[in-house]
């Protein structure tokens, strides 16, 4: 299934959970997600330096005994309200794959839609390249939004 070689059966089994509110623990997670399968292990990430040392990162990972079992709750799960925040869900493999694929899927996007997908590295770190990426998509949306609403252009 996967040319680059990251996917393999334990990540097809396993759900990336993403936008996760901050008053969201492991066993607020873990029970929201059991109805849908046996939950083999979870991994719910958190700080560990820095100013946020100790504060959840906001997401998590959580690794179903079968691939059904994950795509019924990715099938459930995603978009749904969790203290009042829509939760991303989906296949762990579909964020490596989207990882592994970072600079074809920016070329393929319309020019709008590419920042949401300026993810960086695992470590949660921006390249560089990234990071001017994004900047340059941020200053060309405000100039379209100068050129659509003359009203909003600095004086």
């Amino acid at each position: 299934m996967d040319t680059v070689g990251f996917v393999d059966e334990k990540s097809e089994s396993r759900l990336y959970i993403g936008n996760l509110d901050l008053r969201i623990n492991e066993a607020a997670l873990i029970k929201m997600f059991s109805p849908y399968g046996k939950i083999k292990s979870e991994d719910f990430l958190w700080h560990t330096r820095g100013p946020k040392k100790g504060e959840p990162r906001g997401y998590a990972f959580i690794h179903y005994s079968s691939k059904e079992e994950a795509e019924l709750a990715k099938e459930k799960m995603h978009g749904r309200l969790a203290c009042g925040r829509p939760l991303v869900v989906r296949l762990a493999s579909e964020k490596l794959l989207e990882d592994s694929s970072h600079d074809h899927s920016k070329r393929s996007l319309p020019e709008a839609n590419r920042t949401r997908f300026v993810t960086g590295s695992s470590s949660g770190q921006m390249s560089r390249n990234e990071k001017v990426a994004a900047i340059k998509n941020k200053l060309k949306a405000l100039e379209d939004d100068e050129k659509r609403d003359p009203k909003k252009q600095k004086r």
